[in-house]
């Protein structure tokens, strides 16, 4: 006699859209029932990691180029320049793509190979900066002058300007927040928001204050980001904090910081991987283990969304890599694995 299967639910017919662009945004919310075992209420991870391009960027690459676009700003078959870590160039290179336009990426040595070859698949100019700001020692100060030594060579260039852009915080206003808040019925007690250019921890906050919700938004940044804290320090992952407060930051927005080291972001999402079978980048685990760090002063039934930025593939080489963990951390597997295996 045959055994019965459990019925499984069935999937909702998908929307139709119309160009992959309007594939960004409708993300599902994904209860994680085995990441803490034994906490007292519920965490929802939000997988933007589905977005079409494979991160939460893509909300805001689309609906900053679509707009330079409508307004004049950006002409058709017209270039855009951007200084990106990675998600952002990709989501803005495959905007590009789409609608025909030029783009030129500035990167700098700590963008990974992976997102290179995202970038260039997608037909990105990718050029490089290759030493630290003389005076600020950063990175990201360099690429921004990089950006405006382009401008100024390339006539009618459009700088989408992340760190500023009001489409940045727009874009999570409308969409992110919206989708949770309307998901959860308004339920929902705490929202963890990684932090780099702050557009969706700035949206996130707005939303929550202009719909008068109770939510508690804690900013999630990386030791040694100058973001929420004057103490610099080398960090390994991209795409959480910066070497500067970007102009979208609002502080009176966050009820809380929590600051992550980046063996907790390592940590956060082999866990994620070994306990629920979730694939996330390295700014994930940052933002579960500072869910982790925080649980005590959770409420019992509390309703708690991670906002997860993007997918694990982009950091097989660096995080995901035993070797190349191993090498900066030492033999640390035992966080995330359980002694039998």
């Amino acid at each position: 006699m045959s055994r019965e299967l459990p019925s499984i639910p069935a999937i909702p017919a998908g929307r139709i859209c119309e160009g992959i662009v309007d594939a960004v945004g409708g993300t599902p919310l994904v209860r994680l029932r085995k990441y803490l075992p034994g906490a007292t209420f519920q965490i929802f991870a939000k997988l933007e990691s589905l977005n079409p391009a494979g991160s939460i960027k893509d909300r805001p690459a689309r609906r900053i180029l679509e707009h330079a676009l409508s307004t004049g700003a950006l002409l058709p078959g017209g270039v855009v320049i951007e200084s990106s870590s990675g998600n952002m160039g990709i989501g803005l290179a495959q905007v590009c793509r789409y609608h025909g336009l030029r783009f030129i990426c500035v990167v700098d040595p700590k963008t990974t190979e992976a997102n290179l070859g995202v970038l260039r698949a997608y037909g990105a100019e990718i050029d490089l900066v290759s030493e630290p700001h003389p005076v600020t020692g950063e990175f990201l100060q360099a690429r921004i002058e990089r950006v405006q030594e382009l401008l100024r060579t390339i006539p009618g260039a459009f700088w989408p300007n992340q760190y500023a852009n009001e489409s940045n915080a727009g874009s999570h206003y409308h969409t992110t927040m919206h989708e949770v808040a309307t998901a959860l019925g308004g339920k929902v007690d705490f929202v963890f928001v990684a932090t780099s250019t702050c557009g969706t921890l700035r949206g996130c906050g707005e939303y929550v204050r202009d719909h008068e919700m109770a939510t508690r938004i804690i900013a999630v940044d990386a030791h040694g980001s100058l973001i929420f804290s004057d103490i610099r320090a080398p960090r390994m992952v991209p795409g959480l904090g910066a070497g500067l407060r970007p102009p979208l930051c609002e502080p009176s927005l966050v009820h809380e910081c929590v600051h992550v080291s980046d063996l907790d972001c390592i940590v956060g999402c082999r866990r994620l991987m070994e306990r629920e079978a979730i694939f996330a980048g390295g700014s994930s685990g940052g933002v579960l283990s500072a869910i982790e760090r925080s649980a005590a002063e959770i409420p019992a039934h509390a309703v708690v969304v991670a906002l997860l930025p993007d997918r694990g593939e982009r950091y097989l080489d660096t995080l995901f890599s035993d070797d190349w963990v191993r090498a900066h951390f030492g033999e640390v597997r035992s966080l995330w694995r359980p002694a039998c295996r």
